[in-house]
């Protein structure tokens, strides 16, 4: 295959920036306890006073699926994404009082306009954000956390999981699958929330 095509889409997908101070950390649902771990260091380093995971069941399954990893550390009885990764960053030196949680959602579109909804409820005014979540989701991550906080200044901090990397996604069928369907969805989940944004319509 063409590198171009390669180092093309690598380049859209995995967006990765460095942690700035900021007034939240943001973490879409998920079940791989590397992503809160990693938020929750972020925190004990000062980046951000409060974190916000986010996450209900997943919308395919109808409840949750249980850690990727490590469950025998973290092995309580949890119901949503949310409860888990709230868990994780307990466990992690974060104190309940910082934990900002968003139980709803079942997907990331609502993962990020659920959020939005929750700190507005909250009085939470947020003006930049962390994004913490899996490297081949970042780029939709940051793209559905933007529409619902154009005024904020967001960045992301990735976290391989799958044993995915920017390096070597397009070496196995895994990778092949997740970064492709990445890519297919920033590309057909968006054309709404765009030409809202951009205030195009049909006629």
């Amino acid at each position: 295959m063409n590198e171009r095509i390669i180092e093309d889409i690598s380049e859209f997908i995995f967006v990765s920036d460095e942690p700035l101070k900021s007034d939240i950390i943001f973490l879409p649902g998920g079940s791989h306890p590397s992503v809160p771990e990693c938020g929750a260091k972020l925190y004990r380093e000062g980046f951000a006073p409060l974190l916000m995971p986010s996450g209900g069941v997943s919308v395919k399954f109808g409840r949750w699926q249980g850690a990727k990893e490590k469950a025998d550390i973290y092995n309580g009885d949890y119901h949503t994404d949310c409860e888990f990764f709230t868990d994780v960053l307990i466990k992690n030196g974060v104190p309940k009082t910082a934990v900002i949680e968003e139980n709803k959602s079942g997907h990331t579109r609502d993962n990020a306009f659920f959020s939005r909804k929750t700190a507005d409820e909250r009085g939470i005014d947020i003006k930049s954000g962390i994004i913490v979540c899996k490297s081949f989701h970042a780029r939709r991550c940051l793209m559905l956390y933007q529409l619902a906080f154009p005024e904020a200044r967001l960045v992301v901090f990735p976290v391989d999981v799958f044993g995915i990397t920017r390096d070597d996604w397009y070496t196995s069928q895994l990778g092949t699958e997740r970064v492709l369907g990445e890519l297919a969805r920033c590309g057909n989940q968006f054309v709404g929330d765009i030409k809202e944004y951009l205030n195009v319509n049909d006629n």
